[in-house]
């Protein structure tokens, strides 16, 4: 539990003191957000702001679990460092798309097929990687089997085990692009974004510890966990979460810096990587249930638009719909983090719940 603390506790003081310190870097260097002439009228004020912010995230968050680990004695685990290299090779592949972004003053950075590359890449290394690396009680960081709370009858190596292996990792894609891009289409509002993954990472904190205390390793029981690192994992939410939650001071409306896709990317690498390790897989749906509506927002606006040629929303994603209703930035942000927070508290209740059914 120390470890935990130490991680919140210095992710969120890196990220508070030095994202000023990266603010006035971009500034004297002029690396400025542009701004799409189709959007809201309202953004065109923001043009010049200071992004690639989730830099300060993604190095606040490795920085703290490194020194979460040098002052408690503890070693990495592999999970851990999987989480980090999912989660830092995410980041990287939206650095290079911001860059380019700001490098050459447009709304395009990489192209749709060298951005998708860039993420399957990072994304299979992780899949192959979370199938190896056996412990003593021969149990490796992820698992063929699909996961609601926890491994579920379903497994991908039902017809052999080198098929299960390519299942999973076009599983492990999917899960990877669907939070990545839908963290990345929240990202849209100051604050919105960094304010909700701090509410799912606080939840994977949670539910670390709890698959800790009820693990089958050391505490074997009927309805015990079967997730290897558990309380590394718990510190690597804990790490993400104090990085965003130090990030959101300067974020928040009027923000003075975007993370950009550097952060969105990496914090939807984050969280796929614990939903996989925690085996919490379909759970991860619900915990981000913001960042699920506002992608469907998409998927049925780009439908509706192909199939009837009329728009069910205003403009997609769903934030930019309620910003042409006339609702207030600051309004649509604190209601969706009111969604956000319903999300989570729902998605950790039907965990527990699965438990105490389960314990009876």
């Amino acid at each position: 539990m120390k470890a935990v603390l130490i991680a919140a506790v210095v992710s969120l003081v890196l990220s508070l003191f030095g994202t000023p310190a990266f603010i006035k870097l971009l500034v004297k260097r002029g690396y400025g957000q542009f701004i799409r002439d189709d959007g809201p009228t309202s953004h065109h004020t923001k043009r010049g702001t200071p992004t690639m912010g989730g830099a300060v995230i993604v190095l606040s968050s490795l920085l703290a679990y490194g020194v979460a680990h040098v002052f408690t004695g503890q070693l990495p685990s592999v999970s851990g460092v999987l989480v980090l290299f999912l989660m830092a090779g995410m980041g990287l592949v939206g650095f290079l798309d911001d860059y380019i972004k700001i490098s050459k003053q447009r709304s395009l950075g990489l192209r749709s097929r060298q951005k998708l590359a860039g993420q399957t890449f990072v994304a299979v290394v992780f899949a192959v990687a979370a199938l190896q690396f056996p412990n003593e009680a021969f149990r490796t960081p992820a698992s063929t089997a699909v996961s609601f709370v926890r491994d579920t009858p379903v497994d991908l190596a039902f017809l052999g085990p080198v098929v299960g292996i390519v299942l999973f990792v076009v599983w492990a894609n999917l899960i990877v692009a669907g939070t990545s891009n839908g963290v990345n289409l929240t990202d849209g509002l100051d604050g919105l974004a960094t304010g909700a993954s701090v509410m799912v990472f606080a939840a994977y904190v949670l539910i670390g510890i709890w698959q800790f205390n009820q693990n089958c390793q050391w505490n074997p029981g009927t309805n015990c966990y079967e997730v290897r690192d558990p309380h590394d994992l718990a510190i690597v939410a804990a790490a993400g979460m104090g990085a965003c939650f130090g990030f959101l001071w300067w974020n928040a409306s009027p923000a003075k810096i975007f993370m950009g896709d550097t952060g969105s990317l990496a914090l939807g690498g984050a969280v796929a990587g614990l939903a996989i390790l925690t085996r919490t897989e379909l759970l991860v749906v619900i915990l981000g249930g913001l960042f699920v509506t506002i992608t469907l927002s998409v998927i049925i606006q780009v439908l509706s638009f192909k199939t009837t040629g009329k728009r069910v929303f205003r403009m997609a994603p769903l934030q930019h719909h309620f910003e042409l209703l006339g609702w207030q930035e600051v309004t649509i942000v604190i209601r969706f983090w009111i969604i956000a927070g319903l999300f989570v508290a729902l998605g950790l209740g039907l965990f527990y719940a699965e438990w105490v059914v389960g314990a009876v």
